[in-house]
């Protein structure tokens, strides 16, 4: 797959995207510019393009966080949800991980966002936020379990004694988080 190829395939939704952000054209322009730099230099890393999307958006969240960085504008990670065009009134776990992702406190969102959803190994998560490694991983397991106790509590789950959430999501109406 070439850079062009995906530049014509995904530079207007990933502008768009951008643009949703900053919401100033000229900035946009720029800030695609160098998002597609990345995807140039790094494409060849990419093993699975099954995941190219989802990996376009996370190369453009990260190059619109560090223009807010240098811009020195406070700007909270939950700000930087890709959601679809699509509707979908159906209730799914995602909404009650939605929930309680956002009522998480920001000291264990931001570790858990960038290490178990954008992917980056617990080292490279304490670099990012000038923590110490036993800090992040700290916060990150403190956070997996308020999580997993938001599940409890929204939606009514157990811990199984292998310790895995168990049970049966509950309409959306029935929900005390995600509702």
């Amino acid at each position: 797959m070439t850079t062009k190829h995906v530049w014509d395939t995904y530079a207007h939704d990933i502008k768009r995207f951008i643009l949703s952000k900053t919401k100033d054209e000229s900035i946009a322009d720029d800030i695609l510019q160098e998002t597609f730099i990345k995807v140039h230099t790094k494409l060849q890393t990419l093993k699975n393009d099954d995941k190219l999307k989802p990996w376009l958006f996370s190369v453009a969240r990260y190059t619109l966080m560090d223009y807010f960085k240098t811009k020195k504008n406070k700007v909270e990670l939950n700000d930087f949800e890709v959601t679809d065009t699509l509707e979908n009134h159906e209730h799914t776990e995602k909404d009650c991980l939605r929930g309680i992702l956002v009522n998480l406190p920001k000291k264990y969102r931001e570790p858990i966002f960038l290490s178990d959803i954008m992917g980056l190994k617990q080292k490279e998560v304490a670099k990012r936020l000038n923590l110490s490694l036993s800090t992040v991983k700290s916060q990150i397991q403190r956070g997996r379990k308020q999580i997993a106790q938001g599940f409890m509590d929204c939606c009514g789950y157990e811990m199984n004694n292998d310790g895995y959430l168990v049970g049966e999501l509950k309409d959306k109406d029935d929900c005390k988080i995600c509702n």
